[in-house]
């Protein structure tokens, strides 16, 4: 019998928190039930989905409150990929429960799991040798100074508002929970997997793997787990309905079709933020590059419309 068609759905941490009066677990939890419905009513029309989501704003919490704790009453602090572990458990957790629950509203027989999960990365990456994503509590010099000498940590100073600790983002080269992944896919469990881009880890010379102080890029696993898995849909929920060229500029134009040439010379051409669509745009290219049949870049409200061909970005091979 042939398997059911096969989607990765990157959702964005940031998609997770409306605004700066909705921070809090319960905001957070109650976005994560709108994407899921959105998400529901794609599983209800017969996809199976993995679903990967982002965490930056989630591991910066979890990063704060353990620099607060550690200063003042001395518990130890969370090492960053262990925040990332702590942040897939948590997400994880918001949207299993809130697809189990839409799930039993709609009668589906579904079943929901989240893996944690671990991506193998290169300690030779360039991104090693300078680093660039900030991370953390701001601190002032003294602080930073002594982080430096004592935890070999890379900081960068930030425009008068102190110094900040920075690391690497190297390309995810292999997910480590991958064959986990498909056996539950081939159960027709959705399954949420590669969080945050996963969990970063590196072959030590003992031949283990070991976590690495590092943030993979989530647009960039989820297309590496698109591939891995062939999957017939990538499918990036951000915070706009389309790509855009000339973003909020008086001629900005949505784009409702590009095919993979066009998305590349709109990429020279930098009409997408770094840091923000660009990422985005260049992960679905890598998909399609590799074999991929459809990639969608929408919002979580236009999705059911963006399956139709109705709503959002489709990105086809050429």
């Amino acid at each position: 019998m042939a398997r059911a068609k096969w989607a990765v759905i990157a959702i964005g941490g940031n998609s997770l928190i409306k605004d700066k009066q909705h921070q809090t677990v319960e905001d957070q939890y109650q976005a994560a039930k709108e994407t899921c419905f959105h998400i529901a009513d794609m599983i209800e029309s017969g996809w199976d989905v993995a679903i990967a989501h982002g965490n930056g704003p989630q591991v910066g919490y979890i990063l704060r409150r353990s620099e607060i704790a550690a200063k003042t009453v001395g518990l130890h602090e969370v090492p960053l990929d262990a925040c990332g572990a702590d942040s897939q458990g948590a997400l994880g957790y918001a949207l299993q429960q809130n697809l189990g629950n839409e799930f039993r509203r709609r009668k589906i027989r579904k079943s929901v799991a989240t893996v944690v999960t671990q991506v193998r990365v290169d300690l030779d990456d360039p991104a090693f040798a300078n680093p660039a994503k900030p991370i953390g509590s701001f601190m002032d010099e003294i602080e930073a100074r002594g982080r430096i000498a004592r935890d070999g940590w890379s900081m960068v100073e930030d425009a008068g508002r102190g110094w900040r600790r920075v690391v690497a983002s190297p390309r995810p080269k292999e997910i480590i929970e991958l064959d986990a992944v498909k056996v539950l896919l081939n159960a027709g469990v959705i399954t949420i997997t590669v969080g945050g881009g996963g969990i970063p880890v590196a072959w030590n010379d003992d031949g283990d793997l070991r976590g690495v102080a590092a943030v993979i890029d989530k647009d960039f696993a989820s297309s590496l787990l698109a591939q891995s898995i062939k999957a017939e849909l990538f499918l990036i929920s951000t915070a706009v309905e389309h790509v855009y060229l000339n973003f909020r500029r008086p001629d900005q134009r949505a784009i409702s079709e590009m095919s993979v040439s066009e998305a590349k010379r709109y990429l020279a051409e930098g009409h997408f933020a770094k840091g923000s669509m660009e990422p985005k745009v260049r992960a679905v290219v890598r998909y399609l590059e590799a074999g991929g049949k459809l990639a969608i870049i929408t919002d979580p409200e236009h999705i059911t419309a963006a399956l139709r061909g109705e709503s959002g970005t489709r990105v086809v091979p050429d």
